[in-house]
């Protein structure tokens, strides 16, 4: 949970910096050496500045899998926040 909470501060201080730089990286028109100067100022961030770097993770539990999207939660934690009426909006299946 940790870790993951640190290194979205990270992609968060680094974000625009990276964006700037990328946009560098991709242009076509600019000169080849400008290019390059890019490719080093990327290098010379922190990994855990890039987005592939982040998770989806569980806020409660910190599962890497089986997350609802809207809640941020688990399935499991889903599921017994639901049997007990804890998520608004959402109850569960009678037959």
């Amino acid at each position: 949970m940790h870790k993951d909470n640190r290194r979205r501060k990270t992609f968060e201080e680094h974000a625009p910096e990276r964006l700037r730089i990328n946009a560098i990286r991709k242009n076509t028109i600019l000169p080849k050496e400008i290019r390059e100067m890019a490719d080093k100022e990327i290098k010379e961030l922190p990994l855990d500045s890039s987005i592939v770097r982040l998770h989806k993770r569980c806020i409660l539990t910190s599962r890497p899998r089986g997350n609802v999207k809207k809640w941020r939660i688990s399935r499991i934690m889903f599921r017994s926040l639901a049997d007990y009426n804890k998520l608004p909006g959402v109850t569960r299946a009678v037959w």
